[in-house]
């Protein structure tokens, strides 16, 4: 698909560009109407393929408290197991969606006790529709929301089944996320963003976790920022590691987006993410 389209479709859903917008412009692009409504299933998510079954983990919903009332969440980890690391899962600016749901089960796979919190239990939680979810989003009160997630990881930290240690990943806004946690929890041992945006520089000095970004070469806009973080990084001695995959997109872990979904980058990158969380969350040190 062209270049062109995809990123239009970026900028859409990373922007406050209205759909009636987004429409006209595909038109152009594609050189039709008609050839817009063709490809825009290729561009839009498809959530028959978040269809994840593991006969070895239990899942369940769950809530914890938040400032303004409950924070709710799915809650994934193998059956009969105690003494597991633990792993936040943040998910993209649309709400916990199936995609991230899913995420937050292969996770629980690997040996973790996962959470996907619905950062948008808020305002009653991520709706089926998407556009609505990414307006729901820029109504949260940043500063309000990053307490949630940080309430969060203290959630983990208190359950029984857990050891105590807690890591992060989060997706495009789950990935910003991601790196904010890291500059406000000194007691984080992991973070991984996936394509997310890249915390204040004069803030990286606070991180104290495990640093690990993935990002595709082709994504523009959020790379921009990535020499900076990464002179940062350096400059404080922080542990970190930057993946560049060339030739993909933003959300290339998503395979539930069948235009910007790449296999083999996305599982390189998950590759790298589970060997960072069996290092630094498989057993508890402080």
């Amino acid at each position: 698909m062209d270049q062109k389209i995809i990123n239009l479709y970026d900028e859409y859903t990373h922007s406050q560009m209205g759909r009636k917008d987004f429409m006209k412009k595909l038109a152009t692009l594609a050189g039709s109407t008609a050839l817009a409504m063709t490809i825009l299933p290729l561009l839009e998510n498809n959530y028959a393929a978040a269809s994840y079954v593991n006969d070895k983990i239990e899942v369940s919903n769950v809530s914890y408290s938040g400032v303004d009332g409950e924070i709710k969440a799915v809650l994934a980890k193998p059956k009969g197991k105690k003494s597991l690391g633990t792993v936040l899962v943040i998910h993209e600016n649309r709400g916990l969606n199936p995609h991230i749901i899913d995420v937050t089960k292969r996770v629980a796979a690997e040996g973790f006790l996962a959470l996907g919190v619905d950062a948008l239990s808020p305002l009653g939680g991520t709706p089926a529709d998407e556009d609505k979810g990414r307006e729901l989003i820029g109504k949260l009160d940043p500063d309000k929301n990053l307490q949630n997630y940080l309430k969060g990881l203290e959630y983990l930290r208190t359950r029984k089944d857990g050891n105590g240690k807690v890591g992060c990943v989060g997706f495009c806004w789950g990935g910003g996320m991601a790196n904010k946690l890291a500059v406000n929890d000194p007691k984080l041992q992991a973070a991984v963003a996936y394509y997310g945006a890249q915390p204040n520089v004069a803030d990286v000095p606070k991180i104290k976790a495990s640093i690990m970004c993935h990002y595709g070469g082709l994504d523009e806009r959020i790379n921009a920022g990535i020499p900076a973080y990464e002179k940062a990084l350096k400059e404080n001695n922080i542990d970190y590691k930057i993946y560049i995959y060339d030739g993909v997109n933003h959300a290339f872990n998503n395979n539930t987006s069948p235009t910007r979904y790449n296999e083999a980058a996305a599982k390189l990158a998950w590759g790298r993410t589970i060997e960072l969380f069996k290092k630094e969350l498989a057993i508890l040190t402080r």
